[in-house]
């Protein structure tokens, strides 16, 4: 992923599978908001990404996708440490797939819920 936004996030992808794909991310100063909390931005990047991640996981050869839809829900700030990313799918279908990516802190707090939809592009 070099020269992408997920290298400036510095998102690491710690495991993926065609039913799962997680993914961590260290806060830094540059990804929070003026009051501290890791900015709500940053969160929904990461969950695309990972979501996006685990689409491809599971496409056809010469396949590619692009995310047609997302909704992501704030529960709890996150202020240090590293969050996690995990996306599982909802629906794996022919011309769309829809995952849903929980981003937890540390002590598996949750701070997001995010659930898009991918096309698959043929």
């Amino acid at each position: 992923m070099r020269g992408t936004l997920s290298t400036l996030l510095g998102l690491r992808i710690v495991e993926a599978s065609a039913d799962r794909v997680v993914a961590e991310l260290t806060i830094r100063d540059d990804l929070r908001t003026v009051g501290g909390a890791l900015h709500g931005g940053t969160l929904m990047a990461l969950a695309d990404t990972v979501g996006a991640t685990a689409t491809v996981v599971n496409l056809p050869a010469g396949a590619s996708t692009t995310t047609l839809e997302s909704k992501t829900n704030f529960f709890a700030a996150g202020r240090s440490g590293v969050v996690r990313a995990e996306a599982t799918p909802l629906h794996r279908g022919k011309r769309t797939q829809v995952w849903q990516t929980r981003v937890t802190d540390e002590s598996g707090r949750l701070l997001s819920l995010t659930t898009q939809t991918q096309m698959v592009l043929m």
